[in-house]
């Protein structure tokens, strides 16, 4: 007879009833399925099918409850919480959440999905025989992939990343194109899980993308013009940066090149919102 083994749906015996539930058996081996986790009545000698898990104190247990995911199936479940040094925990359909290995995850932990992100997994055991949820891997994602034809060229596309590696992160998109967001392409790195919003600036001959999550121009001046007027609201209406301030100090505080810097200015001046004086910006207080 096969040895129970959680991840694994099964079909077993119901043999004996207990005040919490019942015990259910396949030869010689038994499983507690809780009264919490039946969803029908049930009667000594009938098969049932359940999923087979550890419980919060880590015994064996079966749930009638169906899984999003199964060690043969894949699915995008939702992160539930983090856990530093750990991993993250997943909801995969059932009262136990799983967790996803600190050891498949990014090394900085601020590229680790947050909660509500989401991963597409399956289930796997570890060496000691701990149910773990398993992230999928290029090949495995590839097959939910639609080539990208050249009419969305230039489109603003939206998806899910699902790899980060040091050179970039890759996505897939709402409608299944994979883009890859060079790391010269964002302002930040995207997390693991995370939704970004980009736009395809090239579509390769197999069918993929490349995406970037840095604004057009327009957009981009709109952007960082707002970012420094906040700023500038922030400190009182003044700020010791100009257009002839260092680029160093300008990327640092802003985040953004000084020819962005010098746009955004211009833009803001056009506009008589602000002017600069004696190496300092103000907002201009306009009569009433």
């Amino acid at each position: 007879m096969k040895q129970l083994i959680p991840g694994e749906i099964r079909t077993l015996t119901v043999k004996r009833e207990v005040p919490f539930g019942w015990f259910l058996a396949s030869g010689q081996e038994e499983v507690l399925l809780h009264q919490a986790e039946i969803d029908r009545p049930l009667a000594i000698g009938e098969e049932v099918h359940v999923f087979l898990y550890h419980d919060h104190q880590g015994r064996l247990s079966a749930t009638m409850k169906s899984p999003k995911i199964t060690k043969d199936t894949y699915h995008w479940v939702e992160v539930v919480d983090v856990v530093p040094k750990l991993g993250v925990f997943v909801d995969i359909g059932i009262s136990k959440d799983v967790l996803v290995s600190s050891d498949d995850l990014p090394p900085l932990l601020s590229l680790w999905p947050q909660r509500g992100d989401q991963l597409y997994c399956s289930l796997k055991t570890d060496r000691k025989g701990r149910l773990l949820a398993n992230l999928a891997d290029e090949e495995t994602i590839r097959q939910l992939a639609t080539k990208a034809s050249e009419s969305v060229f230039n489109q603003n596309v939206r998806g899910r990343i699902y790899r980060v590696i040091k050179a970039g992160a890759s996505m897939i998109s709402d409608v299944g194109y994979i883009g890859f967001i060079h790391e010269s392409q964002r302002r930040r790195e995207p997390r693991l899980g995370e939704v970004v919003e980009g736009r395809v600036i090239a579509v390769k001959e197999d069918g993929t993308m490349n995406v970037s999550l840095l604004p057009r121009k327009h957009e981009s001046i709109d952007e960082d013009a707002g970012m420094i007027y906040r700023y500038l609201e922030s400190r009182g209406g003044a700020m010791p940066y100009h257009d002839k301030s260092n680029a160093e100090d300008i990327q640092a505080r802003f985040q953004m090149s000084k020819a962005a810097f010098k746009r955004a200015l211009g833009r803001l001046m056009k506009e008589d919102r602000i002017y600069q004086e004696n190496g300092w910006t103000y907002i201009k207080h306009k009569e009433e």
